[in-house]
């Protein structure tokens, strides 16, 4: 398909991956356990991680952790860079990895080897004239801070964060331009393991409360860290990362019009204080109505309010469903945000339903709602792959889901919205967050893995690639 591009000529086109899903090489160079260095894979009870986290805190060994080699990128990265260049990528977002940096997150002086790796990894990034979009903490805070002080429920890790700031703000301030403080912020909400704190049950206080708490010190931490950041270098651009996805009501019965209104609130609270600076109203009622007692420092509101983000970023999957009904509970339980199935949509092999206009929708909520560039920095499609017979991937669904979301982002533009640029999830194969699986495939590029970490670990194009790469040359024309 070759037509008229509507694209911005900067427009920034790439892909995503994070550090504890494709780096591996968990204890190599002094680098500390992260969260997921515990987390097993599915088959081995992946998913209770998200409603019994403190078994992982525990004795239990399994065979096989899928981080602590995953795709190998920490001794890859130059092969695979190569490889996103060749793409043609304008712009390439991975994360730094906390405990790579401060091994307990506690300490004063950073692991110089640590830090030497991202030099090596940004360099090369520039290399290719590539831009790098960094994540500083994309759910691998150090698990020695769970551990020893609770999690970010505590808020002493507000200064062990904004330490692990200042160091790679000043080590990084001219390799890299563009960062992200948290990756999806609102996942507080959903998983408070894989968000960064751990519920303890025995603590004399509601979960909700726990969570709250924890969010704020985040949302904190957040602003205090844009603020120096752009005290660092002026031209940083520092962004928030909400994991977006737009609710709609079942029927237009008015309860579950309110309902969607309220499930979309949940996730927005984040990016009201972000990027307003400020909690909203409607918060109010609900830490009243639930007996919500956020502890703040007496600068906390003024701290928000002067260290908004310069742009919004957030990943977008799929819509959500809302109903009053109780008979209707077909729920789609195969992505952490649960919903109704929508019967017109299609659905991946995962079970994620598919919603390309859900994206256009999700862009002018977000852009109406704060008027700040947009940045789409997670997007794309987990499937199975197939080597086929002469050894090429036909991953012709890929190709499909994306262009149609990215004619739906295209449409979003032409309505009015700013957007920076656009990051596929994750742009070559890496362990899947939510079931720790390599299976469940995403990227341009094939790595020989399987789930139980057996393979070469060979980087094969798939035929996405040359599809990706004619999008970006031609800025978006040739879809």
């Amino acid at each position: 398909m070759i037509r008229n591009s509507s694209f911005p000529e900067n427009f920034l086109w790439g892909g995503a991956v994070a550090a504890n899903q494709c780096e591996g090489a968990y204890l190599e160079d002094n680098k500390g356990m992260s969260l997921v260095d515990v987390m097993p894979d599915i088959h081995n009870g992946r998913g209770e991680v998200f409603t019994n986290p403190n078994k992982f805190l525990g004795e239990v060994n399994y065979k096989y952790y899928p981080s602590h080699i995953s795709i190998d990128f920490y001794h890859n990265y130059k092969e695979d860079i190569a490889l996103f260049a060749e793409m043609g990528f304008k712009v390439f977002r991975t994360s730094i990895s906390w405990p790579r940096i401060f091994p307990n997150g506690d300490e004063i002086e950073p692991n110089e080897k640590g830090l030497q790796f991202y030099d090596k990894l940004f360099d090369e990034c520039l290399k290719y004239k590539i831009e790098s979009l960094i994540t500083i903490n994309h759910f691998d805070t150090p698990l020695y801070l769970l551990k020893n002080y609770g999690g970010w429920k505590n808020r002493k890790l507000i200064d062990f964060y904004l330490n692990y700031c200042k160091v790679i703000f000043n080590r990084y301030k001219n390799k890299v331009k563009y960062w992200l403080t948290f990756n999806e912020i609102n996942m507080m909400m959903h998983s408070t393991f894989i968000a960064g704190t751990v519920y303890d049950p025995k603590v004399d206080k509601s979960e909700d409360e726990v969570k709250y708490q924890s969010a704020h010190n985040q949302l904190v931490a957040s602003a205090l860290a844009t603020k120096l950041a752009h005290s660092i270098n002026s031209e940083f651009k520092v962004g928030c990362m909400l994991a977006a996805s737009t609710t709609y009501p079942y029927t237009c019965n008015p309860n579950d019009v309110l309902k969607a209104l309220n499930l979309d609130r949940e996730s927005y609270f984040f990016t009201d204080v972000q990027a307003r600076g400020y909690y909203p109203k409607y918060m109010e009622r609900t830490f009243k109505e639930k007996n919500i007692n956020i502890k703040m420092q007496p600068d906390d509101k003024k701290i928000l309010l002067e260290n908004t983000v310069d742009f919004i970023s957030f990943s977008y999957y799929s819509s959500k469903l809302a109903s009053t009904d109780p008979t209707k509970n077909d729920s789609n339980s195969s992505n952490i945000f649960s919903t109704i199935r929508n019967p017109y949509l299609k659905a991946s092999g995962w079970n994620w339903q598919i919603d390309p206009v859900g994206l256009r929708i999700t862009m002018n909520n977000i852009y109406d709602r704060y008027q700040k560039p947009l940045f789409i920095v997670e997007n794309g499609l987990g499937e199975k792959d197939v080597i086929e017979e002469d050894g090429t991937i036909n991953d012709t669904y890929r190709i499909d889901y994306l262009r149609d979301h990215i004619l739906e982002m295209e449409e979003a533009i032409k309505d009015g919205v700013e957007c920076i640029g656009y990051t596929t999830w994750g742009c070559i194969d890496l362990v899947s967050a939510s079931t720790g699986e390599m299976s469940k495939r995403y990227g341009f590029i094939y790595v020989d893995l399987d789930d139980n970490g057996n393979g070469t670990r060979k980087r094969i194009k798939k035929r996405s690639f040359d599809w990706y790469k004619k999008v970006i040359s031609s800025n978006g024309s040739e879809l």
